[in-house]
């Protein structure tokens, strides 16, 4: 049977090359994968999403979301494959085979989308589920594993596109093997970096969340992948570290302290005698003994030395918080008590300071005798 005999003669005149029924034909079959598209997002979001969210699982609802944009985009391209098959597209040059081979490889897009989304959704969930548990091994696996993931439909979307295309995979294998030195000596920074990956999750000298440093790096880990090791430093910057020179690298973390040592010392002035010096020293004692954020297992306070500008008072303990917000309120809190302790016994925190005597106004007694007497610098 002969369809034209039944197109109308007016439809059958000839415009740009392509017969208007043609035109017309190729318009409505696009215009309606369009319309389809806004039917089916309008389906999912309305109908088919709402149902999922009756069910007991979360999953299914976040998988149909996912699967709403990508399966709408196929409408367009059907629209689209069946108004260029209703045109009569040139063979010589193949205009008909490049443009059904773009509409191939944009249905493989359209499809790894899917498959990245998918991925996307599964790897939330399994986050979920990680936040649930005290182990913080799972934390640092479901991002390696959105990558492993998405590399692997990537790879394989790949090599299907390529089938799609009427090229062959094995003499592209193949020709590939050509040129695999050069390859392995470009990938080689890669494959260090992933190895040194491996040795992280192997050695586990730290996880997702820990205060780590890293050489000249300070901060806490936000992400462990395969390449690198991404920090958040305390001026909120991101320092990506890659994986080689982490594994290679002397690890400080602080985040694995058991408490978090003070030491400082207080300067009292000269004018202390030894017997304020002792009740001082017993004073600061006991409000350590008595703060409940010190640990108790370590305690020193000790008169230690005679400085340029004070008596100074060794002042050694732990805290129990490791947190740097938490550590340093307790440390206020002591010295906010020793800075009242010292006050009350009229005590006095020294600074440094200096005495300088001019000409004639230097006391007689402290002159030395023969030839380093200081010179009258008044004259």
């Amino acid at each position: 049977m002969n369809i034209s005999s039944y197109i109308p003669v007016w439809a059958r005149y000839e415009l740009l090359g392509f017969a208007v029924w043609q035109i017309v034909a190729a318009f409505a079959f696009i215009l309606g994968g369009l319309v389809l598209k806004k039917i089916s997002d309008i389906v999912f979001d309305k109908k088919v999403v709402p149902l999922f969210e009756k069910t007991p699982w979360e999953f299914d609802n976040l998988l149909a979301g996912a699967a709403s944009r990508p399966v709408g985009w196929l409408f367009p391209l059907a629209g689209f494959a069946a108004a260029f098959s209703v045109l009569p597209l040139p063979t010589e040059p193949n205009v008909r085979g490049f443009v059904f081979n773009v509409l191939s490889v944009l249905l493989g897009v359209g499809l790894i989308w899917f498959l990245y989304r998918c991925v996307d959704v599964l790897v939330d969930h399994l986050t979920q589920m990680a936040q649930r548990t005290e182990s913080k091994l799972d934390d640092q696996l479901v991002p390696l594993i959105r990558k492993a993931l998405k590399l692997t439909i990537g790879a394989i979307g790949f090599v299907w596109v390529v089938q799609l295309l009427g090229y062959s995979v094995s003499s592209l294998i193949a020709g590939l093997g050509l040129g695999g030195l050069a390859v392995a000596l470009a990938l080689q920074d890669t494959l260090a970096n992933f190895f040194g990956s491996i040795v992280i999750f192997l050695d586990r000298p730290f996880a997702v969340g820990d205060w780590i440093k890293l050489s000249d790096v300070e901060g806490t880990v936000e992400s462990i992948g395969f390449r690198s090791t991404r920090v958040r430093t305390w001026p909120a910057t991101l320092v990506s570290i890659p994986n080689k020179t982490v594994a290679n690298t002397t690890i400080d973390n602080w985040s694995k302290m058991p408490k978090r040592r003070v030491m400082q010392t207080v300067g009292v002035t000269y004018e202390t005698n030894a017997e304020q010096m002792e009740q001082a020293v017993s004073a600061i004692r006991d409000i350590l003994v008595n703060d409940e954020g010190v640990d108790q297992k370590f305690i020193v306070v000790r008169f230690t030395d005679f400085g340029d500008s004070s008596l100074n008072i060794l002042v050694y303990y732990f805290t129990k918080a490791v947190s740097f917000a938490d550590y340093t309120e307790t440390k206020e809190r002591v010295n906010l008590a020793i800075m009242r302790t010292l006050k009350n016994m009229g005590l006095s925190i020294a600074f440094p300071s200096r005495t300088v005597y001019f000409g004639n106004s230097i006391p007689e007694e402290t002159l030395d005798q023969g030839s380093h007497e200081p010179k009258d610098m008044g004259r």
